[in-house]
């Protein structure tokens, strides 16, 4: 899959989050400059999106990551909002269930795949079982590697049988956190989304950055890239993951089906 995008990681890339300005608007200068653009993206991925279910010869996997309030719900909720919701579906991992946690830890995931025919999202995916075990050092450095290297293998294995993989990271700074987490405190319609987690986990940034650095450069993949999205300005966001999506699917030279009929010998 070959996608122009400045937000890229390339294969085998250093990355340093701390050099990727997450206030990048781009060329645009605000909300209001970039509405009548996700428009455009959202009919775009309207129309192809009906191909790809229609044709059934491709799948579409979507990766969102990123530190708590980051914005993967605003996401899904602006990008896909024009969507058919006969083919989307969206699945969210938390901590493994007693099932789950007997399982080998992809199987929750492929479990969530899209078929051929349908756009997936998930909300945070199998590398949630990288992130915080490392973090909390409940994983060592050498089975962090493994469980990286399984990724590939697993992200490579879909990609082989037409289901494409784009994975987005959801930057932000610790101080924009910090806005968006007192947002929610001072808001009382938004109590619901407080959790006592996320002001915990607010202790282990810098961790969750090398965490996140290393995933990148181990597991950003011609066939199953990373993109660290600017994601302080939510407009700009939508734009910047909209618009990587339409390059992916009008990529994949969708078609409908060949017809099963005659339509011109269809009389009612």
């Amino acid at each position: 899959m070959k996608i122009d995008s400045p937000y890229l990681i390339a294969p085998d890339q250093k990355v340093r989050l701390k050099n990727y300005d997450a206030s990048d608007a781009g060329d645009l200068k605000d909300a209001d400059e970039a509405k009548p653009l996700l428009e455009k993206h959202q009919k775009r991925l309207d129309d192809l999106q009906e191909v790809l279910y229609a044709g059934a010869e491709r799948g579409l996997l979507i990766v969102l990551q990123g530190m708590d309030t980051a914005g993967k719900d605003g996401t899904i909720r602006h990008i896909f909002s024009g969507i058919n919701p006969q083919g989307c579906t969206v699945a969210a991992f938390k901590v493994p269930t007693p099932l789950e946690a007997k399982h080998d830890f992809l199987w929750r995931c492929h479990a969530q795949v899209p078929p051929r025919g349908m756009i997936g999202i998930f909300n945070r995916s199998h590398y949630e079982d990288v992130l915080a075990p490392r973090v909390h050092r409940s994983l060592s450095s050498k089975h962090a590697k493994q469980h990286m290297e399984q990724i590939n293998n697993f992200e490579s294995m879909l990609v082989d049988n037409g289901v494409a993989v784009l994975k987005f990271f959801l930057h932000i700074s610790q101080e924009e956190q910090k806005r968006r987490l007192q947002a929610r405190i001072d808001s009382p319609d938004k109590h619901w989304k407080l959790s006592a987690g996320d002001f915990a986990e607010r202790k282990f940034w810098g961790q969750y950055q090398e965490c996140y650095e290393s995933i990148f450069e181990h597991t950003s993949k011609k066939h199953a890239p990373w993109f660290v999205i600017p994601a302080e300005h939510k407009w700009f966001r939508n734009i910047a993951i909209s618009s990587i999506l339409v390059d992916a699917l009008d990529g994949m030279k969708l078609r409908y089906p060949k017809p099963t009929v005659d339509a011109s010998t269809l009389k009612l």
